[in-house]
């Protein structure tokens, strides 16, 4: 096997794609390097398992800690079960990828992409789907790429706002737009976006720019596959006979038009159901009675008729659309399902929601915390906190189902990722609202765009939660259909799930008045062009508009004041020289101040600290006390103190905890005194005035200079010059 490397310049940056040297027992490998960060994509291909109706594609992506040079957490310092980061870099690779197989094509197909080498600014997902691509390309595959993968932001310079490919992840945090496209020759087939409040216009021109840019990595993958590449292998095609074909248009196409056009989603699943069994088991039953050839052919009939059933409801379902502008529940194009949504319905959490839109229904609720609830996410990026965190749990009754209770699969993660992206636009910064956030959505209901319920659901929860939110946030889906040949496009509003299975696409956008905040792209078809996606954005804009009005209704802004429920949070700052004196030795000082007042103390390295509380009368009291342990003591300042220990020359008294300054008796008074314990006795309370600071931090007090207030000025808070005395501390 030939050795061939090829390159070309992409955003600044060498993109390398080589193949021929690693892993040459499998269909086609391809080694991907961008800056630092190499990709190992592997391609295999095996045949199809008896009895499947359906592409068997696999997607695996995991990230090598040994990449970063680092070691894996925990006790077995070997990688384990992929990270939700992998589990979502796995579906950014596989939706663009697997639309682009032939109709009846179900070989099992593994495609393993394997993170080498990360240099920490040029993240992996990106050259993994183009890698991966690549690969596939590459291959005797009969794959009808390749596409190319790139990520756009929008960085803002003393020049203005530019557009950048492939942004570094520094450059990403000063950016308002995470972009991240696929396509190929003919269009795009794969967005997702997280903005913040990015307008129409502008997501377009960032559109336009990242095509460019696909446009440039495919010259460099055709360039390799000239040089590379393997003749295409098609192999068997599992589609039905051309007699069982017609047998099942001309026996179901009537009875299934009238059942397609029942409005209730369970009655007319039924009648469907009940349609299919019949035709089945009446003209395809299995033969179990004869030889096992018999049996065979029999059950390959069945497969066939099955197959043709489902696209016969398809071809109606699409004509219905497209000819007589008829929905399966009776809507026109635009039209948005019944919307019903009410907040504060759970009585002990922060914030919560229900929305309903049509059949699709969630419930929502919102949890407020402290810096210790922040989720910590260790990877080949160095270590981050996340202070905002959706999740979201689609149970099987939601749509009726008995199923297997596990763990989130891909498409929980994946619909968690789109709404909490969503919302993140619309979130103040953490100086506003320090508060860690958890927005939980459980889908109780589900006939579609459960993803965009929770995006709504989510920002009322928030609202009710008195999180002061930019703009009330929508979401909502756009599907299309069309002939074969494209003619009689349609694009229709607020998609069920019977137009997402028999349509061309789920694309769904995100947003407030303002602007987009997120993106993300289904699509089953080759792929669209920028004025397509131009007519999309628009039309969802209007959608969300006016569900956005809807919502507003219910509750109209954010909450005046958190929730009862809710820990008050106050950050103040501290000199950051000052942050061992609070911790104390070991630990013992803020130990005891937050067992003392019942608080929860967490302290940054610049100084910041944020105090944690039930009540707002604690963190006052824990407030005062770590101010004035923490206070910049200056010469000419009154305090009032307690005395903590008396000599025979002078008395100790405690200015703030943790710090004391010496009286000496010479300035007790203005007279003559004899004995300190003529004037004081531990624990007295006395005021006193800081008149000395020796090179060594120790302070010298005057209780005779601090007597009466300067020129008969009222007391002052401490800390404030001499000129004005300080009150009590």
């Amino acid at each position: 096997m030939q050795h061939v490397k090829v390159q070309r310049e992409i955003g600044g940056r060498t993109l390398t794609l080589e193949t021929g040297k690693v892993a040459k027992l499998c269909s086609a490998a391809v080694i991907a390097t961008y800056g630092g960060t190499t990709i190992l994509a592997t391609v295999t291909r095996g045949a199809p398992r008896e009895g499947t109706d359906f592409l068997g594609l696999t997607i695996d992506y995991r990230e090598k800690t040994s990449a970063a040079g680092k070691f894996p957490g925990g006790f077995k310092k070997r990688e384990g079960p992929p990270s939700e980061k992998e589990i979502l870099t796995m579906r950014m690779i596989d939706r663009p990828i697997r639309p682009l197989f032939p109709d009846g094509y179900f070989d099992e197909v593994l495609v393993q992409c394997f993170v080498m080498s990360h240099d920490a600014e040029n993240d992996s997902d990106v050259i993994a789907g183009t890698a991966a691509s690549a690969a596939l390309a590459l291959s005797d595959i009969p794959f009808e790429g390749p596409i190319a993968t790139v990520r756009v932001g929008r960085v803002h310079t003393d020049d203005g706002a530019r557009f950048v490919v492939n942004p570094t992840v520094s450059q990403l945090e000063f950016s308002d737009l995470d972009l991240v496209l696929s396509g190929h020759k003919d269009g795009l087939n794969m967005i997702e976006v997280g903005a913040a409040e990015i307008g129409e216009t502008d997501m377009m021109a960032a559109m336009t720019f990242g095509n460019d840019a696909i446009r440039e990595v495919l010259g460099l993958i055709n360039d390799l596959v000239a040089q590379a590449g393997k003749p295409k292998k098609m192999g068997d095609l599992f589609l039905p006979s051309d007699e069982i074909t017609r047998f099942i248009a001309d026996t179901c196409t009537a009875p299934l038009t009238a059942a397609r056009q029942i409005k209730s989603k369970k009655e007319r699943n039924d009648a469907v159901d009940a349609l299919r069994k019949k035709t089945l088991d009446t003209h395809f039953a299995e033969k179990t009675d004869g030889t096992y050839g018999q049996w065979k052919d029999s059950f390959k009939r069945r497969l066939m008729a099955k197959d043709a059933f489902k696209r016969l409801e398809e071809k109606i379902t699409r004509k219905l659309i497209i000819e007589s502008g008829i929905r399966a529940d009776g809507r026109g194009p635009l039209d948005i399902r019944p919307i019903e949504g009410e907040v504060g319905i759970f009585a002990r959490t922060h914030g919560s929601a229900f929305f309903q839109r049509g059949e699709t229904q969630s419930l929502v609720s919102c949890t407020l915390g402290t810096g210790k609830d922040e989720q910590i996410v260790d990877g080949l990026i160095p270590e981050y906190s996340k202070k905002f965190m959706l999740h979201y749990n689609f149970p099987p009754f939601s749509t009726g189902e008995v199923k297997r209770i596990m763990a989130p699969g891909r498409r929980e993660i994946g619909h968690g990722a789109l709404a909490e992206r969503s919302l993140l636009g619309i979130l103040p910064s953490p100086d506003e609202f320090p508060y860690t956030i958890r927005v939980v959505s459980d889908i109780t209901e589900s006939n579609g765009s459960s993803s965009m319920a929770s995006v709504c659901g989510g920002c009322l929860a928030l609202m009710d939660a008195g999180v002061p939110i930019k703009g009330t946030c929508a979401g909502i889906s756009v599907g299309r259909f069309a002939n074969d040949d494209g003619s009689g496009e349609v694009f229709v509003t607020d998609i069920i799930g019977e137009e997402d299975f028999f349509g061309d696409m789920d694309f769904k956008v995100s947003g407030t008045r303002e602007g987009i905040t997120g993106i993300q792209l289904d699509l089953k078809i080759r792929g669209l062009n920028l004025n397509q996606i131009e007519k999309i954005l628009y039309q969802a804009k209007q959608g969300r508009l006016q569900i956005i009005e809807i919502m507003e209704r219910v509750i109209a802004k954010p909450r005046a004041e958190i929730s009862p429920l809710a820990p008050r949070l106050v950050t103040i700052y501290i000199n950051p020289e000052k942050i061992g004196k609070l911790i104390g030795p070991g630990g013992k000082t803020i130990r005891s101040l937050q067992e003392k007042y019942g608080v929860t103390i967490e302290v940054e390295d610049d100084g910041s600290v944020m105090i944690a509380a039930p009540s707002g009368e604690t963190i006052a009291q824990a407030r005062g006390e770590i101010e004035a342990l923490c206070e910049e003591i200056k010469v000419g300042t009154f305090y009032t103190g307690r005395v903590v220990s008396v000599k025979d020359f002078g008395a100790f008294v405690e200015l703030a905890p943790g710090t004391d300054g010496m009286c000496h008796i010479s300035e007790m008074g203005t007279g003559y005194v004899k004995h300190v314990g003529d004037v004081v006795k531990i624990g007295d309370s006395v005021r006193v005035k800081v008149i000395n600071i020796d090179d060594q931090g120790r302070i010298k007090l005057s209780m005779k200079q601090a007597m009466a207030p300067a020129d008969g000025a009222a007391p002052a808070p401490a800390g404030a010059p001499a000129q004005q005395p300080a009150g009590s501390r």
